[in-house]
């Protein structure tokens, strides 16, 4: 009896999610490996365990072997096989197991970064995140926890590569069949999901039971259950949309909360031309063209968005190019359009066909109907492009006018004359300070004159030194350590003054 190893085979089974006999298989595998390495010349080997009691039963030719005798050599050539067949074992059942859960959401623990790619703790495996699979603008911390779908297993030859998703549609559909009960037990079905992750979801749903209302049951008491959705996406807007097997009724809910004055269904060319108002036009088209082409995405239309003004201009250019033809009446004007070919680029587009199998028409009347369309359609591209000229030209005419009011004072009329060359800053910033030297040297020099200057005001004075000598001077006054002053060459006018005052004195 040896309950010590029933007790480890039960802890493996359980603890690595594997048969329990797959672990009595891989004990035995291992020990019959380390009998034969310990008896290399025997070849009847013989290894068993008793699954009630948990003995071990050994045998070499025929004679009965206790494994404790086989020594550390053999112990270790079984514990390494043990341990390989183990991982092999509990690599196969985390395969089957996920395997079995892709499309469903599993729950784990950030890990790490590597390379741009999310690292995910699932407990005992660890999945990858690609940064293509993660919601644009989401961050998450370490030991956050994460939700997200199990898009791919992959089988490796040394492990199991489990990838993730958040931004695949499947994932709104489980994470409404988390929150929402009805959708869960089916009664709710979603019929399709059209998405740009981490902006905005359309999902359009029915109920199979009239007296629920598939809309407001997604939605909630007060939004309870989508607004769960919502925080789990990060913020991501969700439109619900009730589905109708009528595709003018579908569009029309597609593109809530715009209000759909009309729609023209060309099943031709799959174009569902719908008109609305012009205070609802920004709200049809939506932020970036996000709204319309999610709808187009859900419905599976191409949808063309008019205003009433350019819907009947499109209307009215069909009608005078169709009238050109020769024996068209207003019976087959009305077919065309009933047809949901609203403008002349529709009708070249469709081609002639259609309208010879759906309207009757012969092929000659067909073909002069197209070329009539064709030569309406360039006639009105071209004026469209003449039009988007004048309104450039116009747009930078405004432009061009404000030029001139950014050019100096007194430029006009200096064109023909040549300006001369502003010195360089540095010189300026020199004249300047000797400029302001000067001005105190200039100021103090009639106060020096000696007496008598008065009477020589009808005699000629010396002319002032210029600025930039007075300001040599003015230097030379503040710095005669430096620079010696050397003798004037000529005495100033006040010397001159005082030597005439002794003449007149000693005559």
């Amino acid at each position: 009896m040896n309950p010590e190893l029933l007790r480890i085979v039960d802890g493996l089974a359980r603890d690595k999610n594997i048969d329990k006999e797959t672990v009595f298989e891989d004990l035995e595998a291992a020990m019959l490996s380390a009998i034969r390495k310990a008896n290399a010349q025997s070849e009847d080997v013989v290894v068993g365990i008793d699954r009630s009691s948990g003995e071990i039963i050994a045998t070499v030719d025929g004679q009965p072997l206790a494994v404790r005798e086989l020594g550390r050599i053999a112990a270790q050539t079984a514990k390494q096989v043990m341990i390989q067949r183990i991982r092999e074992a509990e690599r196969g059942s985390l395969y089957e197991e996920y395997l079995e859960r892709r499309g469903q959401i599993v729950t784990g623990r950030v890990g790490r970064w590597e390379g741009g790619s999310l690292i995910v703790d699932l407990g005992r495996i660890e999945a990858i995140l690609p940064k293509g699979q993660q919601i644009p603008g989401e961050s998450h911390l370490p030991d956050e926890r994460i939700r997200a779908m199990v898009l791919d297993v992959r089988e490796q030859p040394n492990q199991v590569k489990i990838v993730l998703s958040r931004t695949h549609p499947d994932f709104i559909i489980s994470l409404f069949e988390l929150e929402v009960p009805e959708v869960a037990e089916k009664i709710i079905e979603i019929k399709v999901i059209a998405r740009e992750a981490g902006y905005r979801t359309k999902v359009a749903v029915l109920s199979l039971d009239r007296k629920i209302d598939a809309v407001g049951a997604c939605v909630g008491i007060r939004g309870s259950r989508i607004k769960s959705i919502v925080d789990e996406l990060g913020g991501e807007k969700i439109d619900i949309v009730a589905w109708n097997e009528s595709s003018k009724v579908l569009i029309a809910n597609s593109l809530r909360p715009a209000e759909v004055a009309e729609i023209a269904l060309c099943f031709e060319l799959g174009l569902a031309t719908v008109v609305v108002t012009e205070d609802q036009l920004s709200l049809a088209i939506g932020k970036r063209g996000q709204n319309v082409r999610l709808a187009a995405k859900l419905t599976g239309w191409d949808i063309n968005i008019l205003t009433p003004n350019e819907f009947n201009t499109g209307l009215d250019v069909l009608e005078k190019a169709l009238r050109r033809v020769e024996g068209v009446d207003s019976t087959i004007v009305d077919q065309v359009m009933a047809m949901g070919m609203v403008n002349v680029l529709d009708v070249e587009e469709v081609g002639p066909n259609p309208l010879v199998n759906e309207l009757g028409l012969d092929q000659a009347m067909a073909q002069k109907i197209i070329i009539s369309c064709a030569e309406e359609a360039k006639r009105v591209a071209e004026q469209q492009a003449a039009a988007s000229a004048a309104k450039a030209a116009e747009q930078a005419k405004p432009a061009a006018e404000e030029i001139p009011q950014e050019a100096p004072q007194g430029a006009e009329g200096q064109e023909s004359q040549p300006t001369a060359e502003a010195p360089p800053a540095d010189e300026q910033a020199v004249a300047a300070e000797a400029a302001e030297q000067a001005e105190p040297a200039a100021e103090e020099i009639p106060q020096e004159a000696p007496q008598g200057a008065e009477d020589q005001e009808s005699q000629p004075t010396a002319q002032a030194p210029p600025a930039d000598e007075q300001a040599e001077a003015a230097q030379a006054a503040e710095h005669p350590a430096e620079e010696p002053a050397e003798p004037p060459e000529a005495a100033p006018p006040a010397d001159v003054g005082g030597e005439i005052d002794e003449t007149r004195s000693a005559g």
